[in-house]
């Protein structure tokens, strides 16, 4: 009887245990931004996280057993892009493939800070976790992800007087403008609370009685801001170049946490890292806008109401240096092309005697010249995009995920 009894005991505990691991809620990210929230590091450039001790272990965590990209058995996404006229909605368990896409419904080969958000997410929480991303290439946050409070986009004279020069209708610019303002803010808004409002379609075994909690918000968004000379006329200047990128940054996440009824979310604000830390830029070109941009990203960190709730993760940390110094070799070869074109004083074809043919012969031994084979080998392991893009590095689009969770999981703790 006193065994039966014991028995009974320990069976009630399990139920209740695996009651409770059931009645945990539902994590939900959201990740939003523009084309380096897309990411388009390929999946071919997985082996170069490999080759640096310091990151070995990251790729274990994005591999299976069979050498495959991992999938998370308790990670879903819902990933929303696509152009304009042709957004679409993937989602699944997630693995990789939610980069870029031409198809949003397809893989795209590609990863961007999703795949290792997820990961390093599910390596902290218990339970199950859901991430809606909402990402489109060539997107501004003054214009395209304009929050409600910021208000209508105004043109400044300098512009208007710009589009007049340029023959353009100034009635059908404002009038576009108009239209165009906010778009975006409101179709994320719209896909978040879509998903919401059917969890079970995307997650099949989410019971509603869980519930589900809005636990973070990150966002990665900016070259189109930063290269606005019309929007931002006094780049060069600091604290005031950039100043109403801020003012709208801080704008968007109280919008944010009010269109989702989620107003303690921990924000992260992934800050333009293109081209590294600035103090170690290799272009003086663009230090001053670059820095300036930078600053004007993480502002509103600095803001009482936002302390503790929201980070600026520097991007720039994680920029791969090594084929930056590669990738201005490239840099050197296109400009040697450029020279031969056009005749430029002081190179080879100035007096514009060298046929096409022989332009293509000196530019090929040029490239052996500046381009090593181990340079061509580590370019072809590790790249795979442009600058704008972290050169398609998926070392540098894991690095930005995982530091991305680590940030809100800082914050989650507090």
């Amino acid at each position: 009887m006193k065994k039966s009894l014991m028995l009974a005991a320990a069976l009630c505990t399990a139920i209740l245990v695996v009651g409770e691991a059931r009645a945990k809620p539902l994590k939900v990210y959201i990740l939003a931004g523009q084309s380096n929230m897309e990411g388009h590091a390929k999946v071919e450039t997985f082996d170069y996280i490999g080759d640096d001790p310091a990151t070995a272990p990251l790729l274990k965590e994005m591999r299976g057993a069979d050498g495959k990209p991992r999938v998370c058995d308790k990670v879903w996404i819902s990933y929303l892009t696509g152009s304009r006229e042709n957004a679409g909605e993937g989602f699944g368990k997630l693995t990789a493939g939610y980069g870029a896409r031409k198809n949003p419904t397809e893989d795209g080969g590609k990863i961007g800070p999703e795949f290792t958000f997820g990961i390093t997410m599910s390596k902290a929480i218990d339970g199950p976790i859901l991430i809606i991303k909402t990402a489109w290439g060539g997107k501004s946050l003054n214009t395209d992800f304009r929050p409600p409070s910021a208000g209508p986009y105004k043109f400044s004279d300098a512009q208007l007087e710009n589009l007049k020069k340029r023959g353009k209708d100034i009635k059908q610019a404002k009038a576009d403008k108009a239209a165009r303002t906010g778009h975006y803010y409101r179709l994320m808004i719209k896909h978040v609370k879509h998903v919401l409002g059917d969890i079970k379609r995307v997650v099949p075994n989410y019971d509603a009685k869980q519930g589900y909690e809005i636990a973070g918000f990150a966002w990665f968004q900016g070259w189109n801001d930063m290269v606005d000379s019309g929007t931002y006329p006094n780049r060069g200047k600091p604290g005031v170049g950039y100043a109403m990128y801020g003012k709208w940054m801080a704008q968007f996440i109280r919008d944010v946490r009010k269109d989702l009824n989620a107003p303690k979310m921990p924000f992260v604000i992934g800050v333009m890292g293109v081209g590294g830390p600035i103090e170690k830029y290799s272009n003086p070109r663009y230090k001053v806008t670059h820095g300036n941009f930078r600053a004007a990203m993480a502002a509103p960190t600095k803001l009482p109401e936002f302390k503790g709730n929201v980070l600026a993760v520097r991007t720039g940390l994680y920029w791969d240096k090594p084929l930056e110094t590669i990738a201005d070799k490239f840099g050197k070869v296109k400009k040697m092309g450029h020279y031969l074109r056009n005749k430029s004083k002081g190179q080879p074809n100035e007096d514009g005697k060298m046929t096409p043919k022989q332009q293509r012969e000196y530019l090929k031994e040029y490239r052996a010249k500046v381009v090593t084979a181990k340079d061509e080998a580590t370019w072809k392991r590790g790249a795979s995009n442009a600058g704008y893009h972290y050169l398609g590095c998926a070392k540098t689009m894991a690095l930005i995920g995982k530091a991305f969770a680590e940030a809100i999981g800082k914050m989650e703790k507090k």
